[in-house]
């Protein structure tokens, strides 16, 4: 296994299980851990987060590239997963089981619009 490769697993890894497990912490209601929940999800956001540069940068290719493909897809990606999560706090945390659904399938529709476009700007 390359080292590229396994930096990029460990802190995948590790970056997930403190994303979920902050999450978890935050939601569940008999934890009564929301502000550590917090904490350790924003640790696990910034460790997944931190891993693309890293990654970038053992390939021998620049931290950070900023352009107007890269920066139009990644904002299209964030609207889609934000609407696919209002969605889903709608039918779990709102009670608002059918316009939920819909806003997810909204959310979703959003995502699945990204092959295409990112297909088609390669």
């Amino acid at each position: 296994m390359k080292k590229k490769n396994f930096v990029t697993l460990i802190m995948s890894a590790v970056g997930g299980i403190l994303f979920a497990l902050g999450m978890c912490m935050g939601l569940i209601p008999e934890w009564d851990a929301l502000k550590p929940g917090v904490v350790i999800g924003a640790v696990g956001a910034a460790i997944l987060l931190a891993m693309v540069p890293v990654r970038r940068k053992m390939d021998g290719k620049p931290m950070i590239v900023l352009n107007g493909r890269v920066i139009g897809t990644t904002l299209f990606g964030v609207l889609g997963a934000v609407v696919l999560g209002v969605g889903m706090c709608m039918v779990m945390v709102w009670n608002m089981l059918i316009f939920g659904i819909i806003v997810g399938i909204v959310g979703i529709v959003l995502l699945l619009c990204l092959i295409p476009i990112i297909r088609g700007l390669q």
